[in-house]
């Protein structure tokens, strides 16, 4: 519990820090400011013609809340349990890969960052650092591992396995990559940060891979990731492997349709991540948030849905959690606190998110996030 009235840590630092940034707007234009141009439109950019992305951040301007009043909220428990793991906020950080694009300390700057303010870290399998590093850094903050299905078996086995030993506490498999999205930001800049090595880390430290390579140079190395990392048949028996593979839950990320998160459920898989990849992948697909609902419906409370993409405000998140999701995960507003002011930019970031969280609950009439299902929305 905290108090939302008396002057805390949080709301000091956040005014000690006045000249910086402060709306993701802002970051994002600091961000842009600092990166080379092709590495900030890899970060910045969606699929396509973009619709998706913008679709996004559109869907949550289409529902208004309805303020309760006279409610005691002076005491705000923002906490999140899931999978037997009570966190401080509800909120993890979503899995970016490649982070060095944005700062040289990448991944570690951000798991640091995270930790300061008790936030779950989704480390991804393309990350700059290794998962043994970014564990390391984390200390005992939590975090999560995930993971990109590998084509040689052998080498998805070996993650799972070392994201166990490292302390990882779930598994998040991102089921909407079996290819890369349509990506003319990068196609027009010539740029592949795969191809640049950024995310190899997991792989050059991983034995089962290297094991696979006929050597281990630089070329051998990069194709060995390339030849592993789409995979066009990636389907639910190999969703069976993995969870019968690991003793940690595992959450898919990329449901859209309420009939794949049925099968998910079916499947006996852990928890949904309500996700296009930040519109990333396939443009012109649904808004995140608008397939929400129908997949809350769908899996009516038997195991826990969070959402992502599209993520910028505490009042993102009430409207999320209102709208069926236990949980969020917040994307792009850390890389670019990340590009700007790299660990105390992240750090600012997650400050500022937290903050304006905890007030718009207040404002909303809540004191408690489980209490967000009975918040009205009206859609407009």
């Amino acid at each position: 519990m905290s108090s939302i009235v008396k002057g805390d840590a949080l709301l000091k630092s956040i005014v000690a820090q006045k000249d910086n940034p402060l709306t993701h707007e802002e970051w994002e234009a600091s961000a842009k400011q600092k990166m080379e141009p092709h590495k900030f439109g890899h970060i910045r950019s969606g699929a396509g013609a973009e619709e998706t992305l913008r679709r996004n951040r559109s869907a949550f301007s289409k529902w208004a809340i309805l303020p309760r009043v006279l409610k005691d909220v002076s005491a705000i428990d923002t906490s999140l349990t899931l999978f037997g793991h009570t966190y401080k906020h509800p909120f993890l950080l979503a899995p970016i890969g490649m982070q060095k694009l944005a700062h040289e300390e990448g991944d570690l700057a951000s798991v640091r960052a995270a930790a300061k303010w008790d936030v779950p870290f989704i480390a991804s399998t393309v990350s700059s650092y290794s998962l043994e590093d970014i564990a390391e850094a984390a200390g005992d903050n939590p975090r999560w591992f995930q993971l990109y299905w590998s084509n040689d078996e052998a080498v998805s086995f070996s993650m799972l396995k070392r994201a166990e030993k490292a302390g990882y506490e779930a598994i998040v498999v991102t089921v909407d990559t079996v290819m890369l999205g349509w990506r003319e930001e990068d196609l027009r800049n010539g740029f592949s940060p795969l191809r640049a090595g950024v995310g190899k880390a997991n792989y050059v430290n991983d034995p089962a891979f290297m094991a696979s390579l006929p050597d281990a140079t630089d070329d051998s190395i990069i194709q060995g990731i390339l030849k592993n990392v789409y995979h066009p048949s990636f389907d639910w028996k190999k969703i069976d492997k993995i969870k019968r593979a690991t003793t940690l839950p595992v959450l898919l990320k990329g449901i859209l349709h309420p009939d794949d998160a049925m099968l998910a459920v079916e499947a006996g898989i852990d928890g949904i991540i309500v996700s296009n990849h930040g519109g990333r992948q396939l443009d012109g697909v649904a808004a995140s948030l608008d397939a929400l609902p129908l997949i809350a419906k769908a899996v009516g409370g038997r195991i826990p849905v969070l959402l992502d993409s599209g993520i910028r405000r505490g009042t993102d998140l009430v409207k999320a959690l209102a709208l069926g999701a236990d949980g969020v995960l917040l994307g792009r507003p850390y890389i670019y606190g990340l590009a700007a002011g790299g660990q105390a930019g992240v750090e600012q970031v997650l400050g500022n998110f937290i903050e304006e969280t905890r007030v718009s609950l207040a404002l909303t009439g809540i004191s408690k996030i489980t209490e967000l299902s009975s918040v009205e929305l009206i859609r407009e």
